[in-house]
């Protein structure tokens, strides 16, 4: 609660009132920049993520299943991040990839085989950040919405991927280095499968 000090006239008593509803809040264009926190985007995105890891790290030590724990993950992201569209996983089942816990739109349920980001995501054993999913040689459309899409795989102890986190934006170009780096340090959170 902020306070106002009030002088009196002369002879008055000086008091000090609460002010209940300031007339300029920390973004208002009237108060001086100097006074108004500047965090950029980029420092507020990794500042969430931050809160997020944090809270994940309390969260899943509550259980080992591996499916709880993806369950936890995406939905966390996906009620965190406000750039996200579509927040789930894909798990390699012997050849095939198959969408394991999700949030956002009906999900496809067998990503057809070597074709779209996830699977390169898979093949390449690395990040993969796409800008506009329209450009991308071979994408799988299971939502006509998304527009661009960052995919992070989940390695084994011989670095072998088993499944991948893939998330989806409506904007295009929506993912960041910063979304790259604090998301390959969650899925590092979920213990690698045999």
């Amino acid at each position: 609660m902020e306070l106002a000090l009030f002088c009196g006239l002369e002879g008055a008593p000086t008091f000090l009132v609460p002010i209940i509803n300031p007339p300029f809040a920390d973004n208002s264009p009237h108060l001086p920049s100097l006074l108004r926190k500047t965090m950029t985007e980029e420092e507020k995105r990794s500042a969430r993520y931050e809160r997020i890891y944090t809270q994940l790290e309390d969260l899943i030590r509550n259980t080992g299943n591996i499916i709880s724990l993806m369950a936890t993950v995406a939905a966390l992201l996906h009620h965190k991040m406000p750039h996200f569209f579509w927040t789930g996983f894909y798990i390699l089942d012997e050849n095939d990839l198959i969408v394991g816990p999700y949030q956002g739109p009906l999900a496809c349920q067998v990503l057809e085989k070597n074709k779209g980001v996830c699977w390169a995501g898979i093949i390449r054993r690395s990040t993969v950040v796409v800008p506009d999913v329209h450009k991308f040689p071979g994408h799988i459309a299971c939502d006509s919405r998304s527009k661009s899409e960052i995919v992070i795989p989940l390695l084994d102890q011989n670095n072998q991927p088993w499944a991948v986190l893939d998330v989806d934006s409506q904007k295009h170009d929506a993912f960041t280095e910063i979304d790259k780096q604090w998301l390959e340090k969650i899925v590092r959170l979920i213990p690698p499968q045999e």
